[in-house]
């Protein structure tokens, strides 16, 4: 079943075309990662996606809303955490539970506030004096009370610490995820996604460079490991000298003739990325 459904879409900002032609499928029960460099369209797809923004042409379809005319229908099934602090800091923690509760019906309060007492965050603080990690976690807090079906994360943990990111995300995983919901996430560490994630989505310039499976990337690409001088296939995607040897990245190739030739692996996302993008990008 699918959760998202964009296709086509086109977004432009005078002379830039912010989204050209980009499609985007989310189905239930998966995590997708959305993967560009600054400027690729992330945060554009992502606005239109939660109907912040307009298209100027092609499709969306949100759980079976129109984002941009049923926002307020989608949005009680649909859970947002972006890379800057949108809470209101002028509210105690309490009063925004308050808040919630009045206006979210799927809301369960006593869920949250279990959840806070496992925190260092007191119900009569104000959101203003909370530090970046405890803003997250009172966010985390309101998105598990709700459960809504689908959680867009638009980078999440930008400028936390490394033991608050991976409690976030063990968080996500082990209280939110389950196969009736579907996350969409986008995040500049993609070393610290990669195992969480059952698809991927490359973004640049508005435009899809790859949109795959997890499991299919490790049948469509191969890293190849040998030394300087070494005769390889021709066809390489990248080529990039490390302490380790000269790296390659290939796809739709033999991988037994490559094993011939040295060290075979699949590659991560980041050095995939940088292959498909890379020269492009400069």
């Amino acid at each position: 079943m699918s959760v998202v459904r964009a296709t086509g879409m086109e977004k432009r900002y005078g002379d830039v075309d912010a989204l050209d032609g980009f499609d985007l499928h989310v189905e239930k029960g998966r995590i997708v990662g959305l993967i560009g460099p600054n400027g690729s369209g992330k945060t554009t797809a992502l606005q239109c996606l939660l109907g912040l923004n307009r298209l100027d042409d092609g499709s969306i379809d949100v759980l079976g809303f129109d984002p941009w005319r049923q926002r307020a229908e989608m949005m009680e099934r649909v859970a947002y955490i972006a890379d800057t602090g949108i809470l209101p800091k002028w509210m105690r923690v309490r009063d925004l539970l308050s808040y919630v509760e009045s206006v979210h019906p799927e809301f369960d309060r006593a869920k949250a506030e279990e959840r806070l007492e496992r925190t260092e965050i007191r119900l009569d603080k104000r959101i203003r004096v909370l530090s970046k990690g405890m803003h997250v976690q009172l966010h985390l807090a309101l998105i598990l009370a709700i459960g809504a079906e689908l959680l867009v994360l638009d980078e999440p943990t930008l400028g936390l610490d490394i033991l608050y990111r991976q409690n976030f995300y063990d968080s996500v995983l082990s209280d939110y995820f389950t196969e009736e919901r579907s996350i969409l996430v986008t995040t500049h560490e993609v070393r610290e996604i990669e195992h969480i994630l059952t698809d991927v989505v490359f973004i640049h310039h508005g435009r899809v460079k790859l949109a795959s499976s997890m499991e299919d990337l490790a049948n469509d690409f191969v890293k190849l490991t040998c030394a300087e001088h070494a005769e390889v296939p021709a066809g390489a995607m990248s080529r990039r000298s490390t302490l380790a040897g000269v790296e390659y990245i290939y796809s739709g190739i033999d991988q037994a003739e490559l094993a011939a030739c040295g060290d075979t692996t699949v590659p991560n996302l980041a050095e995939l990325f940088v292959a498909l993008v890379g020269d492009d990008h400069e």
